[in-house]
């Protein structure tokens, strides 16, 4: 591990490289988007060249799929493989209950298409990323660009209705243009501040035409591993009802992937 990381980032590889000793040979697994996603993908890269893992990755994005190229994860489409025994992903929040808010890398949409079509969702995060309640990061909605600014304005007055503490809606740009996902879409960020009822907010968004997903990933994660900056990790397994601490010491000589970019 680079001795130069933040502790941020140390909490993050941490969470990353104790959730890929669920990866095992002949698996089929999808890969996150994000920071600690790019954890994750670079600790399977290490596997590969040391262990000789046999695996195949599904990416969730443009960016993690140049990743793995990378870092030499063998990477095919979910058209491919159809089905995958797990999806390791990270999160903006999660709440006790391990729903999730995601996003804001943009991938919520093949994020969510991909973490369903698992048997089982592995989440990597930081201490920093729990909350009580959701909503305190905003929240990504995924439409279409043809009226985007109507679908602006039907989820604004659906927001009336909502247990939220706010209402604000804003169109993801990337510097002066829109950010475009990479089904080339916009990204609506919603700023609730609190969701009082995530799953009833989750359906109620989805039914607005225009609107193609949203961040609120309900009831799909199974594991919860999170990284401490002081080398503890904390694994959480909501379908055993399992809380287990570990310590995980890893060299700094050990680093294979200190020089690659996320």
């Amino acid at each position: 591990m680079p001795a130069d990381l933040s502790p941020s980032d140390k909490a993050k590889f941490l969470a990353a490289k104790r959730a890929v000793d669920y990866v095992k040979d002949g698996m089929r697994v999808g890969l996150g988007t994000g920071s600690t996603a790019a954890w994750m993908v670079r600790c399977l890269g290490e596997r590969i060249r040391e262990e000789g893992l046999k695996i195949t990755g599904v990416p969730t994005s443009r960016r993690t799929y140049d990743l793995a190229q990378q870092v030499g994860v063998p990477v095919a489409t979910l058209e491919e493989t159809r089905w995958l025994d797990l999806t390791i992903d990270g999160a903006d929040e999660y709440d006790s209950q391990l729903n999730l808010i995601k996003g804001g890398g943009g991938a919520l949409l093949q994020e969510k298409i991909v973490a369903t079509a698992s048997d089982q969702m592995i989440v990597i995060a930081d201490i920093t990323k729990q909350v009580e309640t959701l909503g305190a990061f905003p929240l990504p909605v995924e439409v279409i660009k043809f009226g985007w600014q109507t679908t602006k304005l039907l989820i604004e007055e659906t927001l009336i209705n909502m247990d939220v503490m706010g209402r604000e809606c804003s169109l993801r740009m990337n510097v002066d243009e829109p950010y475009i996902t990479d089904e080339g879409n916009y990204i609506l960020d919603l700023h609730l501040r609190r969701i009082a009822k995530p799953s009833q907010l989750s359906l109620v968004l989805n039914q607005i035409p225009g609107v193609v997903e949203n961040g609120l990933f309900i009831d799909i994660c199974d594991v919860l591993v999170i990284g401490h900056q002081d080398g503890r990790v904390e694994v959480r397994d909501i379908n055993n009802g399992t809380v287990e601490n570990e310590r995980i010491d890893i060299l700094e000589e050990d680093n294979l992937f200190q020089d690659l970019s996320d």
